[in-house]
This record gives C-alpha cells, structure tokens and sequence, in this order.
C-alpha cells in the first residue's frame, strides 16, 4: 500500500461524561475478591490501566458516532453532499441488519452517491477502514471519505462484573481469561480522509503492510447479541503472538515505504496495557521513539483506542510539520495494519 494524494483532513473524537475506576471494579467484585482472596490493587497494577468510560444506558454506537461526525464536519467546513464514502468501523453496532452506518448516513443527511458500509476488525476496524477509504481517494473515485467509530464498552464491563461474581466454579486461574474485558473502555471517533489537493497542509497518509497470523483467531473471542458481549481473552498466548505480528509487519511496513527506525518521530499504538505498549515497543526496536497514550484514563477503547490516541496527541500540538507518525494498528484475529503518516 503506498499513497500518494491521501490527507487527514480533520477529526474529533468524544469521551462519556462517567468514569469508572480499577478500584471502583475491584469493590464491586469485592465477593470474588474475597473468595479467591485476590490482593486489591491488582486490576491497575497488572494493566496500568486507572480507569474507563461509560455512556449512558441504552446509549447506541450510531448515536455515539454521529455525534463524532457532525463535530467533525463544523470542524471542516465542508459541504456534507461532498462525501462520498461513509464507513462505520466500530466493534459495537446497533444490530445485526442493517448497516449502523445507515442510520449514521440518515442521521447526517449525507448524499444518495456516498457509498457506506460497517467494517468490522476488532480493534483494527478503524485503521483498516482508512486503508479501504485511501484506495478509494488514491483511485480518484471519491473525494471524501468519513469514517466513524462509536465504541460502548459498558455492557460487557457489567456483564462481566455480574458474571465473575456469580461463578461459585471461578478459581484464580480461570478467572484470567475475563481480565481483559475488565480493561475495556467507551469513545467515540470521527475522521475525515480527502485527496490532498482539497487540504495541502494537511497530514498525508504514505501508506503502509498488512499481516495476519488467523492461528491466533481462537486467543480472543466473543459472544453475545448486539447490546451486550462476553468475551473469553488468553491474554498471555495473545500477548506472544501479538509481539510476534507487530514485529513482523513493522518490517514489512518499513520495507513498503522505505523507511527505517531512524525516520520515525512518533509512534501511536493499540491502547491495552502497559505491558503490551512495553513489550511491543521493544520488539519493534522502537522503545526509544516518542510515543502517546491513553489507555492509563480511557481504558481499551477499541477501534477508537488508536485514532483518539492520535487525535489526543495533535490536540497536544506536539506533532511537528514534516515529521513521520506510525500508527502500529492490531486486532484480534490477529490482523495487523501499520500505516505511515507525514504531518
């Protein structure tokens, strides 16, 4: 994947109104605390992680997303008729059929011409999604491409909770496998993607690889309706794999663009953890570059946890002009997609 005429033209992103605390979690599984007698403090110490958002309930992904989008679009000052790709790429969805990015696409009053569709990848919805959206730019067939995230990590959290407290089977080993639902947390995201003669000063887009290791399909899964999702996470083996993807498609990714370690300023990856931002950093050699994250206040937020990461750290203004970002996209599958961005 190389690009030659893709730009960031603008994003903006929302965060829920209501936090919820590791310590918060740990009082109220307080009964399985007990039982298995779990040291407090063990949620935020193996993660890093203080705290994740909630939305309201009943609160829908499209509702979430098109209020990103309609920020997006004052923020841009574009004609909305101009778009002409819309994509939800977001984990949660309203339902099964149709398409969330319908009623997105009715809820903004976008043109008859612009195509939509939901792209689902896990955690990778988003950065695949401006892969598909810079194809479609890079082609000419399209001059705006809205993509859209609406993430609502709430419901699994209190099934979870609900869950792990009931089991009377848990033990300190299998309740493992529900540590990483406990670290999820809720955003929104917009971004809006254009052929960069419509905003030369903007960030473009090089290119990037794509690698997927499906052996690991079975590491992470989930299982639930529309509204709600429980979700059996082997954090460790995903963990081995994981370093194993990153630190092949970052090679591939440096190869495609001719790139080496040394031209990267900024480093923008999946929110997990402290350890995978860690050991990660590591395998790709890039524990020394400057990197940004989020995770330690939103929590994992999905397909929104990379893009907001990155709108966090413009809003920051610490990204020069003329300097690289990588964006190290990875989703369970596992799937991965590494993209280069010139600001």
């Amino acid at each position: 994947m190389k690009y030659t005429k893709v730009a960031i033209h603008s994003f903006d992103y929302l965060e829920p109104d209501e936090f919820l605390t590791s310590d918060d979690i740990e009082t109220k599984l307080a009964p399985v605390y007990k039982r298995l007698n779990l040291p407090a403090g063990r949620l935020e110490l193996m993660t890093g992680i203080k705290s994740r958002g909630l939305w309201a309930n009943g609160m829908r992904p499209s509702e979430l997303s098109t209020r990103a989008a309609e920020r997006v679009l004052e923020k841009s000052g574009i004609d909305r008729n101009e778009i002409g790709l819309l994509i939800h790429a977001s984990v949660c969805r309203d339902f099964l059929e149709p398409s969330t990015a319908s009623v997105v696409h009715h809820n903004l009053e976008l043109n008859e011409d612009a195509m939509i569709y939901d792209l689902s990848n896990a955690c990778l919805g988003v950065v695949n999604a401006m892969a598909m959206a810079s194809n479609m730019i890079e082609l000419g067939q399209i001059k705006y491409a809205l993509i859209v995230s609406g993430e609502n990590g709430g419901p699994l959290l209190t099934q979870t909770i609900e869950h792990l407290n009931n089991d009377e089977t848990l033990t300190r080993k299998s309740i493992k496998k529900y540590i990483a639902n406990l670290t999820i947390g809720s955003a929104a995201v917009a971004y809006l993607l254009c052929d960069s003669s419509l905003a030369p000063d903007a960030p473009r887009i090089l290119g990037g690889a794509v690698s997927t290791d499906s052996s690991a399909n079975i590491l992470c899964q989930g299982d639930g309706d529309t509204t709600s999702l429980m979700m059996e996470t082997d954090s460790e083996e995903l963990l081995k794999h994981g370093l194993e993807l990153a630190k092949k498609n970052w090679n591939k990714t440096k190869q495609e663009l001719s790139l080496e370690n040394k031209d990267i300023d900024w480093v923008v990856g999946h929110q997990v953890g402290t350890a995978h931002e860690t050991l990660t950093m590591k395998a790709m050699e890039l524990q020394d570059h400057k990197t940004f994250t989020t995770y330690e206040t939103l929590g994992n937020t999905g397909s929104a946890a990379l893009p907001i990461t990155l709108a966090k750290l413009s809003e920051k203004q610490k990204i020069k002009k003329g300097e690289k970002v990588a964006l190290l996209g990875i989703g369970s599958g596992l799937t991965s997609i590494m993209l280069g961005v010139q600001w």
